[in-house]
């Protein structure tokens, strides 16, 4: 029985620590601009990426393709598998700013969550619930504020969640004392953070349970650990969206509370009691 070809994301995915860097830059743009190389030439994709024709032929072999004409075949029947035409009419015939942005947004929840690994999700939320370890939260700066959402939720459910943070010095001491148990969830979006791809090496390097949170099979975090889900962080404004992002964490967060449903019921319970026994909210 013949099997097909794995999907054009993941196949790039799985070579990614083969590329170069300049296959690397060709490889981000058959993945962000799928149309531009299902409709351009060779030619067309090199300049864009700023590299040469020996170099698209070069991915093309490694990414086992015949050429550039064959990967050019796989992006076609990508985008006419997609079926999507509220994401046509986002590039194509906004009806209005709002228009665009609700529909850049629904695209992205629909990419990021009908894209995720049910086994790695599973493995994650598994990570997440174990109460005998701790979790760390390792976060851009761009990506901050749903990462420090999350901690607080999270926080609701179990305790020990904690946000790595600090100067290098503090940075390099939380991860060298980390237990060998503790899971981290790295969250980091385009243009990488440096400290963020070093703290995850040195976790890798210790051999720790890290959950990647990124936006391309192409991040530097994508070779540092098995538990990679992608999001969807298109933004119809000059910043990346983290609506993707946040519904991603939303469920992983939904999933933990499941599997806590006893301790994380208590633990509420008495958050609950505290705040009414001091009068700290207002319901109306």
């Amino acid at each position: 029985m013949h099997t097909p070809p794995p999907p054009l994301a993941e196949l790039i995915g799985q070579h990614a620590h083969a590329l170069t860097k300049s296959e690397r830059r060709v490889a981000e743009i058959v993945l962000q601009q799928p149309k531009f190389v299902a409709f351009g030439t060779v030619s067309d994709l090199a300049q864009a990426a700023e590299s040469g024709v020996a170099t698209v032929a070069r991915l093309s072999s490694k990414l086992g393709f015949s050429g550039f004409s064959d990967m050019q075949n796989a992006v076609r029947h990508s985008l006419a598998s997609l079926l999507e035409p509220a994401a046509v009419r986002i590039k194509d015939n906004a009806n209005s700013t709002l228009e665009h942005h609700l529909q850049m947004e629904i695209s992205n929840l629909q990419h990021t969550l009908n894209n995720i690994d049910q086994v790695k999700l599973d493995a994650s939320i598994a990570q997440l619930s174990e109460l005998k370890s701790s979790v760390y939260v390792i976060s851009g700066n761009a990506s901050r504020g749903v990462a420090q959402q999350f901690i607080e939720d999270l926080s609701a459910l179990r305790p020990h969640v904690y946000m790595v943070e600090g100067n290098p010095v503090q940075v390099a001491r939380t991860m060298t004392q980390l237990n060998p148990n503790d899971a981290i969830v790295a969250i980091d979006l385009r243009r990488y953070d440096r400290w963020v791809v070093e703290a995850v090496e040195t976790a890798y390097g210790r051999g720790l349970n890290v959950i990647a949170i990124i936006d391309s099979v192409l991040s530097p975090l994508s070779t540092l650990t098995s538990q990679v889900m992608v999001v969807a962080a298109a933004g119809a404004g000059p910043f990346d969206s983290h609506v993707g992002t946040l519904a991603l964490l939303n469920v992983l967060v939904a999933g933990t509370a499941e599997k806590l449903r006893r301790s994380a019921s208590s633990r509420l319970s008495q958050a609950e009691d505290a705040w009414h026994a001091a009068d700290v909210l207002v319901d109306r």
